[in-house]
């Protein structure tokens, strides 16, 4: 289960001043900063049955010091206050999304591989075409706050509609949560919502980029 709290900011820079802020400054960072470029193609079916499923399905070219194509699906859950929590798999890519080629690289030891059978029930991968695209640049730091193992993603970019006719910024910090307690993860946001302009957010980039396409 995929945990972790999404944070809207009004620009880049006011993103990137928690990074460089005091209160930052205070917690440890186990790793990064770790930079990157990420090209999303979400994926289903034309009559969108994994979205009346409460699924998606991504394909992620991933463009920094290691590059590769990873694939994930995500399932059920939901978001409340910023905060969310959905099943999730993983699977690094050979090239073109594979059902297939997904469950059999679906990690054992994480959600129910059952629920991938539900996922894509009745749907082959030649089914499976780019709903919509989004790009950004993400920026990733691992902190350890009060015993917990949270990982700060910084993502900045701009989503277009096809024709470019509409645009919405990208500006969000994502803190999930890798290992330890979710009051730990809640207390976390709350400290930096204290201290800097910025709200939770309840959609996801998919969500956001599948609405902006259907405006054309």
């Amino acid at each position: 289960m995929e945990t972790e709290l999404k944070l809207s900011f009004k620009n880049t820079e006011s993103l990137m001043d928690f990074a460089s802020s005091d209160l930052f400054s205070e917690i440890s960072v186990i790793s990064g900063p770790k930079t990157m470029m990420l090209e999303n193609y979400y994926l289903d079916t034309a009559d969108m049955k994994i979205l009346h499923r409460h699924g998606s399905v991504r394909k992620r070219i991933v463009k920094g010091e290691e590059s590769y194509i990873e694939g994930t699906v995500k399932y059920g859950g939901g978001s409340s206050s910023g905060l969310h929590r959905r099943f999730e798999w993983n699977v690094r890519l050979n090239g073109d999304f594979s059902i297939e080629e997904f469950k059999k690289g679906a990690p054992s030891d994480g959600d129910p591989l059952e629920l991938l059978d539900e996922v894509f029930e009745n749907i082959e991968s030649s089914d499976l075409k780019p709903l919509c695209f989004n790009s950004f640049q993400r920026t990733i730091y691992t902190l350890e706050y009060n015993g917990s193992h949270i990982e700060a993603c910084f993502d900045s970019g701009v989503i277009y509609n096809s024709d470019k006719s509409a645009s919405e910024d990208i500006c969000e910090l994502e803190l999930e949560l890798i290992s330890g307690s979710e009051d730990d993860l809640m207390f976390l946001a709350e400290r930096v919502k204290g201290s800097f302009d910025c709200l939770p957010l309840d959609k996801s980039k998919f969500q956001r980029t599948l609405e902006l396409a259907k405006r054309g």
